[in-house]
């Protein structure tokens, strides 16, 4: 290679490409001819894409073996010099990087007073870290998620920089070598440990599933399956299609039960209480409902203090449960694509099984690691989730280092080899990573729309938390006081109707009257909605909510505690009141309805009868109207000279009069009769 080049390059650059080099058998000078003979002039960054080049081409040489490369550091080292080198590919960004290093030194003198946040850093980082971090530059969010895009068993390029805020937020948003070292070779471990694990009893696994978690075996937490008042231990496991539970016998477990997670029914995982007896005594179970159960399946994760596992297996489970809800909706049909979104689904589980053992004190949040559970729940996600279909149907599969390739390379899918067999890409003709990089932009847009309305969200989530703290009566006084505004349209409502200002009385007779004659409710509604929008217009111009920072709601009162005690009393025996009015109107109205008593039931039928022929031959504006001016005019002077109480007395007389059938409380289910 030319002298002039390698002064151009970086000094990670420059090596970088001395190890490509030798990985691929070759020379650097005949990868620079391989990579200028594609090279267009007009394109620029020409350092970085000659990085880029070189530097694929070898990953997807290592990507045939990378076990035994996991295990000597030697792939966690390329793979890091490799984002050190997108990063900084000309020398002049190795001297500005150099000056940035000063300046964090610079700052890391000046002492910093600890938040609560930073008290809850995991051991990992807080003790060891500092002992394992050198001078060396660190990488940060965007050539994480380049190396993702690269090679999927580090990171999945949709969901890597909510996993990198996650690895990194405890060094201020950057990865150090020890801890990406650290992260590859637990990837290694969980890979190795989940091909050790049994085939649950009675199960023969499909060719493409692959276990992902197991617990309740001698060396793991208890998991606990509750059916009625009886509990059954066992143990629980995962693959990509299903759970199965094995209940504990005298010797051995009994057969798996399975609960399909791929069927594309109406089913649904959700986190519930169980405990002793079926008391929802304990908030640590998972409740499974299925229409093809009878009853729902409850599996319990006991654990002393917080519902961490149950958290964990939740996750996963749902997850599982959304990738195969996600390649029915986009109708991935294709096996090969199929198992592909499987297998980055898979290395999104092993990533966060080993960022949990890294982060033992204080476990990641499990959806950041997760593709559906994130993208379901975040705002604007279903766009990425379509932009991901879209790049799936696209992508080519069969690369040396595509996440299917990967799982077979570390013989963690050796069942679904005979599933996808392809012809696989030679290492050499790699895809251009110009070309990744315009196969995502799409992708990248909607994950960056999706971060922003995440942002937005959770500031307007922030909002409400201490709202929802308050106990029922704080939240009462502030409901009151939101709805004092309405509160003060009531007595002008009631001014309207008794007629005390005459003139808008009849203005509103005369209005109503003409919009049911003339039916015009359509433009009535329309007009009521220009009038909240020109009230919001004139609140936004005369910025009411730079007034409104604050609701100051005052529980202060003025009586004494007695007093308060009998003013509690009295509206709960208010409320008991008008529950036993509901009770005993409800059961009048169906003495008549099962006609228990002809007379009264013979009285409403002849009253419905009338009102449906009245109906039928009168139109019903005309009765609306009719109702409307009645209304009005009993609430006037006239109305209440001519009103006659008899008919009221009449009909309360009737009333009360109705019998009920009577009622018979007992404690023994099976004697209701209903």
């Amino acid at each position: 290679m030319a002298a002039t080049l390698k002064k151009r390059l970086s000094a990670v650059a420059n090596d970088l490409l001395s190890a490509s080099a030798l990985k691929l058998g070759t020379y650097v000078d005949k990868l620079v001819e391989d990579f200028e003979a594609g090279w267009q002039p007009e394109t620029t960054d020409y350092s970085r894409k000659l990085v880029e080049f070189c530097s694929s081409k070898a990953l997807n040489e290592m990507c045939l073996n990378i076990g035994e490369k996991i295990s000597d550091g030697s792939l966690s080292r390329f793979t890091y010099n490799m984002m050190l080198a997108c990063v900084m590919p000309d020398s002049a960004d190795e001297d500005s990087n150099d000056e940035c290093v000063a300046k964090e030194k610079e700052e890391r003198k000046i002492p910093r007073k600890e938040t609560e946040e930073q008290d809850e850093i995991p051991l990992f980082y807080s003790d060891l870290m500092p002992l394992l971090v050198d001078n060396e530059p660190s990488v940060g969010e965007d050539a994480f998620v380049w190396l993702g895009s690269l090679f999927p068993l580090v990171a999945e390029v949709v969901n890597g920089r909510f996993m990198f805020e996650t690895l990194a937020a405890p060094t201020g948003n950057r990865l150090h070598f020890p801890a990406y070292d650290k992260f590859l070779k637990e990837i290694d471990k969980c890979i190795k440990h989940l091909q050790k694990q049994a085939t649950p009893k009675g199960v023969v696994l499909a060719d493409d599933e692959f276990i992902l978690h197991v617990e309740g075996t001698a060396s793991t937490q208890r998991v606990v399956r509750h059916i009625g008042a009886t509990s059954w231990p066992g143990r629980l496991t995962l693959t990509n299609y299903a759970l199965y539970f094995e209940a504990m016998g005298v010797l051995s477990y009994k057969d798996a039960f399975k609960i399909d997670l791929s069927k594309d029914i109406d089913h649904h995982l959700k986190s519930g209480a169980t405990g002793p007896w079926g008391a929802p005594l304990f908030d640590k179970a998972i409740i499974y409902e299925s229409p093809e159960l009878s009853e729902s399946v409850i599996l319990e994760f006991p654990e002393i203090t917080s519902s961490t596992r149950r958290d964990h297996w939740l996750a996963l489970s749902k997850e599982v449960m959304l990738l195969h809800q996600f390649l029915n909706k986009f109708k991935i049909e294709s096996p090969i694509q199929a198992w592909e979104m499987h297998s980055r689904t898979i290395l999104g589980i092993i990533r966060l099984h080993a960022a949990r053992e890294m982060l033992r004190i204080s476990p990641p949040n499990p959806t950041k690691f997760l593709i559906f559970a994130l993208f379901y729940e975040l705002p604007k996600g279903d766009y990425v989730l379509e932009e991901l279909a879209k790049g799936l149907k696209n992508a080519n599969s069969c690369r040396a280092c595509s996440a299917s390739s990967i799982l077979r390379s570390l013989n963690a899918s050796q069942q679904s080899i005979a599933l996808t067999e392809v012809k696989e890409e030679p290492a050499g003709e790699s895809e251009s990573v110009s070309g990744q990089t315009d196969n995502f932009s799409t992708l990248e847009s909607a994950i960056n729309q999706a971060r922003e309305e995440e942002k937005e969200t959770f500031i307007a989530k922030a909002t409400t938390e201490g709202l929802k703290e308050e106990g029922i009566g704080n939240n009462i006084l502030v409901l009151k006081e939101q709805l004092r505004p309405l509160m003060n349209v009531v007595p002008l409502f009631q001014d309207i109707v008794q007629w005390k200002q005459p003139a808008t009385t009849f203005f509103v007779i005369i209005t109503t009257l003409v919009i049911i004659y003339k039916e015009w409710f359509h433009q009535a509604v329309a007009a009521f909605l220009l009038w909240v929008v020109a009230k919001m217009l004139k609140a936004r111009r005369e910025n009411v909510r730079d007034n409104l920072n604050k609701i100051v709601v005052s529980i202060a009162s003025d009586q004494t505690t007695i007093k308060s005690i009998v003013s509690a009393q009295q509206g709960f025996i208010t409320v008991q009141d008008i529950v036993k009015t509901m009770t005993i109107a409800t059961m009048k109205i169906q003495s008549i309805l099962v006609s228990r008593t002809n007379k009264h039931a013979n009285t409403v039928m002849l009253v419905m009868v009338g009102s449906a022929m009245l109906v039928v031959v009168v139109p019903l504006k005309f009765i609306v109207m009719g109702t409307t001016v009645y209304y009005f005019v009993m609430t006037s002077k006239l109305g209440k000279y001519i009103a006659n109480d008899r008919g009221n007395r009449r009909l309360k007389e009737w009333w009360e009069s109705i019998p009920v059938v009577p009622v018979e409380i007992e404690d023994k289910a099976s004697n209701i009769v209903t």
